[in-house]
């Protein structure tokens, strides 16, 4: 049974949405490099093999508003605009880029289509402008034979060429006085069809007949030059007619590019024994890249279809637990037995494969940090532009694999991050040059592993954090009172640049001052179960550090009682574990304290932050156990009834009418059919600082 039409439309929507995302990212990538280097040909090139492809594709899809709006952009992308407006090109294709974006959403939104009117008039305005009309499309009288044709169309020309076909450049200029130029258009574009076979045309369609000046053609045609010269003199039409004849020697790019095949298909029929290392070398060399992509296969999949596998290899991890329990109550009563070692063999394999299962499920899900990375060159620039400043941005880690789910959470507290660091760290030119600073600004992206972890580092070269200035925006808010403020550390000082409203900008802007960027950082961190760092030395920069979990699927905790309740907590944030005694507990500030070598600990005890009841009676010990937990520079201890041991857990999130404290961040179940539930590190420390001062926790 064949799908219906809508259905089709639809998937074809789909694929394309898809991948005009990848699409707008390299027109922003290419209109940077554009605006660094405006006279690159390449280039520019570039740009419109993007614009042309977006164009063709909003046209199947049938969303003409798009297809012209590129259409109208690619008359600007030719050398001879370029060549004449070269620094207001690149912002024209920044600004396409953006409308792009914002047309692709309202029409995934089957919303109203925004206003482009503003991208109208710059396009408007470069191509009416002196010069520009004509340089649109080339002089026929003053620079005869600059065809602009596309890479494809050249290829078209060079194999025709090559064939023996005789093919023409012909330039046809409509005469000023004609009043009906799409009529004309119309008439000229008849007359090359009946004259041969029309290879390149420009302009392309009747859109942008009502503005042209020239028309260009390359035409493949048996006549001579005298009949074809005859036949495009059409009266009261045209009144310039330039026609010359390509030969073989003027495509010596399309000939180089025709011996580099060749010589690849040679060496790939004599190298067909040795057909990986052939690949290899194919991938190395730019002549057979093509080839190469063609080879190599990728599988778009639905994210939900990935997560019901990762569900399902967390429920054979479940089973797996179960087994494991049934076989130690086996081994326990039937010691002697000889199946036990085969069912311990077959165990043994089951494991090894179903963590292979599980790497490789994760893998799936893992992407590099350089699709995230990619979208900030932009962002620096617009905000340096905004505010005034030089600022280059430096990437570094883009391979860094990280879970998608999370990379995507990321985007908008990088965002903060980024444009706070250029808008408040980054000072002017001459706040730099007074400091002995070069006068352009850097802001540093890095990724790295670091454990079960992975850091993304947000570093400036500016002016630093002001503490003084932070403490007493914190008193001027109501965030803390002056007499606490003043006892602050500095790293808790630093700490409250997260505070909801907190922002240290003398006036709101478009880019910052309003004090809710650094809290939705925080609020994104812990709802990842990740931690941020902020370290800051004035004069020299400040840096960000944010530590996010490979992944939210499964993770290694470390199990514990508490009032006969099962807990874990993540093993990443496991310091240390200690026994003490009660007489070395100690109370500060109303609170209980350990002093642990050189260094003072605040005790936590679960019943105390919530209200947990005992389910069993714990009788009185001598000692207690202490799991010394450490988040970013905190440390405090958690003080336990019994602890029970390492294990991989699949987190289950639980939904808030279970579960309505915070501090558990999910649950998971164990082989015996036990619940466990994971406790929410960031969560404990923020119901700490809230509750007493920060003053005692070390």
């Amino acid at each position: 049974m064949s799908r219906q039409p809508e259905d089709r439309n639809n998937e074809l929507r789909a694929l394309f949405f898809e991948s005009a995302a990848e699409l707008l990212q390299s027109l922003n990538e290419a209109g940077l490099e554009l605006e660094a280097r405006p006279s690159d040909e390449e280039v520019i090139r570039r740009v419109r093999r993007i614009v042309h492809t977006l164009k063709g594709d909003s046209a199947a899809c049938g969303l003409h508003k798009l297809s012209e709006l590129a259409h109208e952009l690619e008359d600007v992308l030719t050398p001879q605009v370029t060549g004449i407006h070269g620094k207001e090109v690149p912002e024209v294709v920044l600004a396409a880029a953006d409308s792009f974006d914002a047309m692709l959403a309202a029409y995934q939104k089957n919303a109203k289509l925004p206003s482009m009117s503003a991208l109208h008039a710059m396009i408007r305005r470069l191509l009416q402008a002196p010069g520009a009309a004509a340089g649109s499309v080339p002089d026929v009288a003053q620079a005869p034979g600059q065809f602009a044709w596309t890479e494809y169309e050249q290829l078209m020309i060079s194999e025709a060429v090559h064939r023996g076909d005789p093919v023409y450049n012909i330039a046809l200029r409509i005469d000023p006085n004609s009043l009906m130029r799409a009529a004309a258009f119309q008439l000229i574009r008849n007359v090359l069809h009946g004259s041969g076979t029309v290879i390149a045309l420009r302009p392309e369609d009747n859109v942008a007949a009502a503005t042209i000046v020239v028309v260009e053609a390359a035409l493949a045609s048996p006549q001579s030059e005298e009949k074809l010269l005859h036949r495009c003199r059409i009266p009261s039409i045209v009144s310039e007619v330039h026609i010359e004849k390509i030969t073989a020697s003027q495509m010596p790019e399309h000939e180089l590019l025709g011996d580099l095949l060749e010589a690849q298909a040679a060496k790939v029929v004599a190298d067909g024994a040795q057909g990986i290392e052939s690949d290899r070398a194919a991938k190395r060399t730019n002549a057979g890249s093509a080839a190469v992509a063609v080879a190599e296969s990728t599988l778009r999949v639905d994210a939900a279809r990935i997560d019901a596998v990762m569900n399902l290899v967390g429920e054979l991890i479940i089973g797996k637990s179960m087994l494991n329990r049934t076989l130690t109550e086996f081994d326990k009563q039937h010691a002697r037995d000889p199946v036990r070692a085969k069912l311990a063999d077959a165990m043994a394999f089951q494991a090894r494969i179903l963590d292979e299962l599980h790497k490789c499920v994760l893998k799936i899900r893992m992407v590099p940090v350089e699709q995230l990375f990619r979208r900030f060159p932009r962002i620096v620039r617009d905000v340096a532009k905004t505010c005034g400043k030089d600022v280059a941005l430096e990437i570094s880690g883009q391979n860094t694999d990280l879970d998608k789910g999370i990379l995507d959470a990321l985007a908008e507290p990088l965002m903060h991050l980024v444009r706070n660091a250029v808008d408040h760290g980054v000072g002017s030119a001459e706040e730099r040059l007074s400091a002995g600073k070069p006068a352009r600004g850097t802001v540093y992206l890095n990724a790295y592993h670091q454990g079960t972890q992975v850091v993304i580092e947000v570093r400036d070269d500016g002016r630093g954090i002001d503490l003084a200035l932070v403490r007493a925006r914190a008193v001027q808010k109501g965030i803390v009172k002056a007499e606490e403020a003043q006892r602050l550390s500095d790293q808790d000082a630093l700490n409250l640049i997260f505070e909801s409203g907190f922002s240290t900008a003398t006036e709101v802007t478009e880019v910052s001052g309003r004090g809710i960027g650094m809290d939705v950082v925080r609020t994104v961190m812990e709802r990842l179960k990740g931690t941020i760092h902020v370290g800051s030395q004035k004069g020299r920069g400040t840096t960000f550090q944010l530590r996010v979990p490979l992944t939210l699927a499964s993770i290694q905790t470390l199990l514990f009682r508490v009032g006969g309740r099962l807990f874990a907590v993540p093993l990443s944030s496991v310091v240390e574990i200690t026994r003490i005694t009660d007489h070395e507990i100690h109370k500060v500030d109303q609170r209980e304290v350990l002093r642990l070598r050189e260094q003072i600990l605040t005790l936590v005890r679960l019943n105390h932050l919530s209200r947990l009841r005992s389910i069993d009676s714990q009788p009185a010990k001598k000692k207690n156990f202490v799991i010394v937990i450490g988040a970013a520079e905190k440390r405090f201890g958690l003080v336990v009834d019994s602890l029970v041991g390492e294990e991989e857990l699949v987190i289950k999130a639980l939904p808030g009418e279970i579960v309505s404290s915070d501090l558990v961040s999910g649950a998971s179940i164990l082989g015996d059919g036990t619940v466990v539930l994971i406790l929410n590190v960031p969560a404990i420390l923020s119901r700490l600082s809230r509750a007493t001062p920060l003053g005692a926790i070390a």
